[in-house]
């Protein structure tokens, strides 16, 4: 099965809640009037669009509808499908042009960050890059052996000290490492930290500082994860992450478990960040770059 095809699978619950409302809705309005945009609107916040990003893709398909004088429904199905795709924009992809480059992954406890790191260093293996893995979350009971199992599994180098070790220490080492070894990208697994936990705050910075001092010429990635099923909160997560860190992408998990991936368009237009990967299961291969018009197909076809 190819990405596209576990993509729709995993997006079947939205694809419910959305396109299948939807299809409903356009088969019974034939011709476009002002109950038929405001029921949209109404699906598109249930979905987890956002009362705000659904009110403004409303206003702009009402502009195409104007502009183009489209009448029939199904017009306005498609010139709905482009507009979704223009409001999340196209994926950026991960910026990795020295050797070693950087990925820092951050995000709070049960989001799925251990697992994130583990299909990342899968995907990037499987364009035979050399991985590094540093695990830095020294807090968390059973982390360190979570991302050593997955390291095994996806053929990646790892290291490691204790549990409760400075986090910083372990990537001092893991850069030592990685350089001695020649691998391509380091991943830097780190604990799970809330926005209000200033002492995991400070730990995030005094990583920062280590990866700056060793690593100065490094292209870095800073990645956040955020859990799908969550919706408005985790674009509440991201906001207080953004005013912490240096984000440079997001990471976008268990899309197969929630009803609301709407949650996508509400994160982009509100943050503004881009959406780097998006996961829709729990094996490594079950993740892969976000492209917007995958995504808005797979909802809809």
């Amino acid at each position: 099965m190819g990405f596209f095809d576990k993509l729709k699978k995993g997006l079947q619950k939205t694809k419910n809640a959305i396109s299948a409302q939807m299809d409903s809705l356009f088969k019974s309005f034939v011709a476009i009037d002002e109950d038929m945009l405001e029921e949209l609107e109404e699906i598109l916040i249930a979905s987890d669009v956002g009362a705000v990003t659904a009110s403004e893709i409303i206003e702009r398909l009402r502009d195409v509808i104007a502009t183009e004088g489209l009448t029939e429904a199904s017009q306005a199905k498609k010139a709905l499908s482009d507009i979704l795709v223009e409001t999340i924009g196209e994926g950026e992809p991960l910026r990795l042009d020295t050797k070693p480059s950087v990925i820092l992954v951050i995000g709070v406890n049960g989001v799925g960050k251990t697992t994130t790191i583990a299909k990342i260093a899968n995907h990037l293996v499987s364009k035979k890059k050399k991985i590094m893995l540093a695990a830095g979350d020294t807090f968390r009971a059973g982390a360190i052996e979570q991302l050593q199992i997955w390291a095994d599994r996806v053929g990646a180098d790892i290291v490691k000290h204790t549990e409760g070790s400075d986090p910083a220490a372990v990537v001092f080492d893991a850069i030592s490492a990685a350089k001695n070894r020649g691998s391509d990208v380091l991943i830097v697994d780190t604990a799970g930290r809330l926005h209000n936990k200033k002492n995991l705050m400070d730990e995030l910075a005094k990583i920062n500082r280590v990866i700056g001092r060793e690593l100065p010429d490094a292209s870095r990635e800073t990645l956040l994860v955020l859990d799908a099923t969550t919706g408005q909160n985790a674009v509440n997560q991201a906001k207080e992450f953004k005013n912490a860190a240096s984000i440079t992408g997001l990471v976008l998990t268990k899309l197969d478990g929630s009803a609301k991936g709407g949650i996508v368009f509400s994160i982009k237009k509100e943050l503004g960040l881009p959406i780097k990967y998006i996961g829709v299961g729990e094996k490594a291969d079950d993740m892969e770059p976000f492209d917007a018009k995958d995504f808005v197909r797979a909802l809809f076809d």
